[in-house]
């Protein structure tokens, strides 16, 4: 089973932007297949990025989209996500995940990493 390790995080003011790296071990079968959710202290978990389980398009939850990207680099092989326009309901500890599937029940995954967090606060 392939291991995954977020990286990234912080502190940031509202407004600002952020990229958070997600390094995949080599042994990580379905790299394409790795997507992000957070979680926020007293809620509950929320994906933010997986994969259509029907034609393998991405998609972002809605608090997201147009601010979020995920991202690759084949040769390392590391996931990004790249977070813009950040606001406070933004902090949360951000997770990758492998197996980021979505169907009309939302995202499931399989197994991620330590997360990092991130605070937006001014």
């Amino acid at each position: 089973q392939g291991q995954l390790a977020e990286s990234g995080g912080g502190l940031v003011q509202p407004g600002g932007s952020l990229r958070l790296s997600c390094a995949a071990s080599e042994s990580t079968l379905d790299y394409y297949g790795i997507g992000w959710f957070r979680q926020a202290p007293g809620k509950e978990r929320e994906g933010v990025v997986c994969f259509s389980i029907n034609d393998g398009s991405t998609y972002y939850a809605d608090s997201v989209k147009g601010r979020f990207t995920i991202s690759r680099d084949n040769t390392k092989p590391t996931v990004y996500l790249q977070m813009n326009s950040l606001k406070p309901e933004d902090t949360a500890i951000y997770y990758c995940a492998a197996d980021a599937l979505y169907n009309n029940d939302g995202c499931s995954f399989g197994s991620w990493g330590q997360g990092t967090q991130v605070t937006v606060s001014s």
